[in-house]
């Protein structure tokens, strides 16, 4: 491996392509999610798009939506 210097945007290019060749584009994905923290509230997020429904509503709901598709 060359002991050149790259800027900062070309070393990410190219992390950003050996990882896709070694993981595919989903291993990618998920391997620098891992270093990504997440903003915001989940559990308030979560009770605004799903409300207080139980584990069967949103069963039932998805079943629904999956027919529908």
């Amino acid at each position: 491996m060359s002991t050149q210097i790259l800027a900062i945007d070309r070393i990410r290019e190219k992390g950003f392509k050996a990882l896709t060749r070694e993981l595919g584009t989903a291993g990618m994905v998920q391997f620098i999610q891992q270093f990504q923290g997440g903003r915001g509230d989940y559990t308030k997020e979560r009770h605004k798009t799903i409300g207080h429904l139980t584990m069967e509503q949103l069963a039932a709901e998805f079943r629904h939506r999956r027919v529908k598709a």
